[in-house]
């Protein structure tokens, strides 16, 4: 069974076919779907051609007068929504997803500004094109395979209806050639059977002829009827902001969480320790210094944890060491042995540095609680313009972002700043987790 994703299918086997795809692709529903989407581009372009060419024309020639701005914004709107249904059809047909473009946003309500935000609209005039370049196209594929798809269908099953000629026609059999003198027809059972295997070759090209046709249909559809490369682009930039800002709120709330639950409440209670202390300095000079000894003890505490609070944040040692001494100091507070190699010629940009620090302590924390690994390593190497990370462990694997783990959140981190993460971990190990950030110096 084919799953499909865009234009280009995935394939998830179910089981293995018997016939090789050359003989079953003439069988095949996606081939009839393809088939039917070509028939049916021609009528639609046809349609979409004629709209666009007319109501563009009669508004050209009305700019001399106010009236021809209402008509091209007409023709553009009615584009728009012919690329609704275009986007429609090809997803229904050819599986092809293709996201709508961006929306029109008017400045201010009334139509005069839409017929504005219309006229100044990139992916309108883009829809338009769209039906200027699909009509020639669509006349030429409707050619190319309406005519292969009925020869080879036709020459195939010829042994099943040549019987029409003579006894309807008053001829041997199908004609390839006459004139006064002589004629030559498909009527004795060599040419017959060899007209079959014709028609058998035409009619296994044929669904793949079919589907590069549609293949140029498709770039077709995702080029001109689907949102600009610069639109997607603030699209993806407004999500990663998002992102970027939940990250950040989540980090001040883990923050203020464990200062209030861990150093502030020590604090306190060193500043009650510390007072009972003064009071019981002159009348039980030795409860006053066990008290001052606890204190102590407490103080050590609280600057321990205010130490690992910020070294969760950013530590000193990869301001003025670097990855290669950060990391390393990293993994020894690991729970499994884990050998560190960092190759990079030169440190990255600050920001950059502060991410991968993070995301190979979340990587290794993850090892050190949930593998089960006996032993890690981390590799740090650059590669072009990206900074690339990789954490192995032989423990249990089965690691799954999918499953909302704290891989999902670390993806999402990466994703807001345009990197990747990569896990590999089948169940029963080993795991490897990749991550690819862009190098910036």
């Amino acid at each position: 069974m084919a799953t499909e994703y865009g234009h280009g299918y995935a394939y998830r086997s179910e089981r293995p076919h018997r016939l090789p795809a050359g003989l079953r692709a003439p069988f095949e529903a996606r081939s009839w779907r393809e088939f039917g989407y070509v028939l049916l581009s021609l009528p639609v372009a046809i349609v979409l051609f004629c709209w666009t060419v007319t109501m563009v024309s009669l508004g050209a020639g009305l700019l001399v007068t106010f009236l021809g701005i209402p008509v091209l914004a007409a023709a553009l709107a009615g584009c728009r929504g012919f690329g609704v249904l275009e986007r429609a059809r090809a997803r229904a047909l050819l599986g092809l997803r293709v996201a709508d473009p961006e929306p029109l946003r008017p400045p201010k309500p009334g139509p005069l500004a839409w017929t504005g935000a219309v006229l100044k609209s990139g992916s309108s005039w883009r829809q338009a094109l769209y039906a200027l370049v699909q009509f020639p196209w669509a006349v030429f594929s409707f050619s190319v395979v309406v005519t292969f798809w009925s020869v080879g269908w036709s020459l195939l099953t010829y042994p099943l209806w040549f019987w029409v000629f003579p006894v309807y026609a008053g001829q041997g059999g199908l004609q390839l050639y006459g004139d006064h003198h002589h004629s030559v027809y498909l009527d004795n059972p060599f040419e017959i059977g060899l007209a079959a295997l014709v028609g058998l070759a035409f009619t296994l090209v044929c669904p793949w002829l079919v589907r590069a046709l549609t293949t140029v249909d498709g770039l077709l559809v995702r080029g001109l009827l689907g949102p600009s490369p610069l639109s997607a682009r603030v699209v993806e930039l407004e999500s990663d902001r998002g992102v970027v800002v939940d990250t950040a709120a989540a980090d001040l709330r883990r923050i203020e969480r464990a200062l209030h639950d861990g150093a502030q409440a020590r604090l306190a209670g060193l500043a009650m320790d510390l007072g009972l202390a003064k009071e019981k300095l002159r009348d039980d000079p030795g409860a006053a210094a066990r008290l001052v000894e606890e204190a102590h003890g407490e103080v050590k505490t609280a600057l321990q944890e205010l130490r690992d609070l910020a070294r969760g944040i950013h530590p000193a040692v990869l301001t003025d060491r670097g990855l290669d001494a950060a990391l390393s100091a990293v993994a020894s507070r690991c729970a499994v042995p884990v050998r560190v190699e960092v190759d990079l010629p030169a440190r990255p940009a600050p920001a950059i540095e502060g991410i991968a620090y993070f995301t190979v302590s979340e990587l290794l924390r993850n090892v050190s609680e949930h593998s089960g690994a006996r032993s890690a390593s981390v590799d740090v190497w650059r590669a072009d313009d990206r900074l690339l990370l990789q954490v192995s462990d032989d423990g249990r694997g089965g690691a799954d972002p999918a499953r909302g783990s704290g891989l999902a959140g670390l993806a999402a981190r990466l994703d807001a700043v345009d990197g990747v993460l990569v896990v590999d971990s089948p169940a029963g190990g080993p795991t490897r987790v990749t991550a690819e950030l862009p190098w910036r110096g």
